[in-house]
């Protein structure tokens, strides 16, 4: 894996930009039919990026090749719960009732939970926040500032909008495998202006579910013994032209972050869950799906890992009917 340059200057952002040249992690692209463009999101981090604090940038492109930027669109405010110096992760942007909506996970590692640490993490405020904007280049601005949308006692990340059969908004998340040790996909009703919470999260399914999953045995460095600790990330839904009710998720085969996907049996949210074979490995993962301007569907997703190597990679994806799968790689 060849290692590029990965600093960047935000204050000068430029054209010409590929792929390979953009250090980025959990990476999200809006294709804005209002302006025919493509937003690619990704989180801001000073030392790669000469920012002052964590954040949201993005880049922009007509044609998937070509970007330019990148763009701050998101500073982790000092007023909020969210401490700005502690990270800002999984950011993605939603187009919902003529405004669009950031979700974006933020930390505060000052602000701990009971618990003792797990294989060295410990536990403390984690969640996902929501922010909205008249516009995808941003500003966007926190709707709420005390707490993220779950409760702050629950270390959640990667909270993406789902719109189920009655337009009703949720959000879909991960409850952290730091808490759970058995990593879970989760969702809460959003009122409609998507300002708040409601109700009781459900489970929707375990990451121990997946059966390749489970050679996933790692040490407990605190207490020297063996745990099985289980990892899910980057959840996103999506429905094929058959209407079948698809969830890419993402986790760990033998240390080795994997692309897989699942599918609804009631091709509702609260499933069934059927876990379907990984559809990259590679370490590659937390990916996304989006239809280009001519109707392809399309998987972004980051490869190696670790940054700063990491970096996008573009997939053409197959609308079954009863599910999504690779069709080749694209050129990244």
């Amino acid at each position: 894996m060849t290692v590029y340059n990965a600093a960047c200057d935000v204050s000068q952002p430029k054209q010409g930009h590929l792929l390979t040249d953009i250090p980025a992690h959990d990476p999200f692209v809006l294709a804005d039919e209002s302006t025919g463009t493509y937003y690619l999101y990704t989180g801001a981090v000073p030392s790669l990026h000469g920012v002052e604090a964590y954040g949201v940038l993005t880049y922009t492109s007509k044609d998937l090749q070509f970007w330019e930027g990148p763009y701050v669109v998101f500073t982790v405010p000092a007023d909020s719960w969210a401490h700005p110096q502690h990270g800002a992760w999984a950011p993605e942007v939603h187009k919902y009732q003529g405004r669009y909506y950031l979700f974006v996970t933020l930390h505060n590692q000052d602000r701990s939970l009971e618990g003792e640490p797990v294989q060295g993490y410990a536990k403390h405020w984690r969640g996902t926040v929501i922010a909205v904007s008249d516009s995808p280049a941003g500003p966007f601005e926190m709707i709420q500032t005390d707490a993220p949308v779950v409760s702050p006692t629950v270390m959640t990340l990667d909270g993406t909008l789902y719109l189920d059969e009655e337009h009703t908004p949720w959000m879909v998340y991960c409850h952290e495998w730091i808490q759970t040790i058995d990593g879970t996909i989760e969702a809460i009703r959003l009122t409609e202006d998507l300002s708040t919470a409601v109700g009781e999260p459900i489970t929707l399914l375990q990451a121990s579910s997946a059966p390749w999953i489970q050679q996933n045995d790692r040490q407990d460095l605190s207490n020297h013994s063996e745990i099985n600790v289980y990892v899910t990330d980057g959840c996103q839904l999506y429905r094929t032209s058959g209407g079948k009710l698809m969830m890419l998720w993402s986790s760990y085969e033998e240390d080795r972050y994997v692309q897989t996907i699942a599918r609804s049996i009631s091709g509702t949210l609260a499933g069934p869950w059927e876990q379907l074979q990984p559809l990259v490995k590679e370490d590659s993962g937390h990916g996304m799906l989006f239809q280009t301007f001519e109707q392809q569907w399309m998987l972004i997703l980051h490869r190696p890992f670790a940054m700063p190597a990491s970096r996008c990679y573009l997939y053409e994806i197959e609308d079954t009917g009863d599910a999504f799968q690779l069709k080749y790689p694209a050129q990244a």
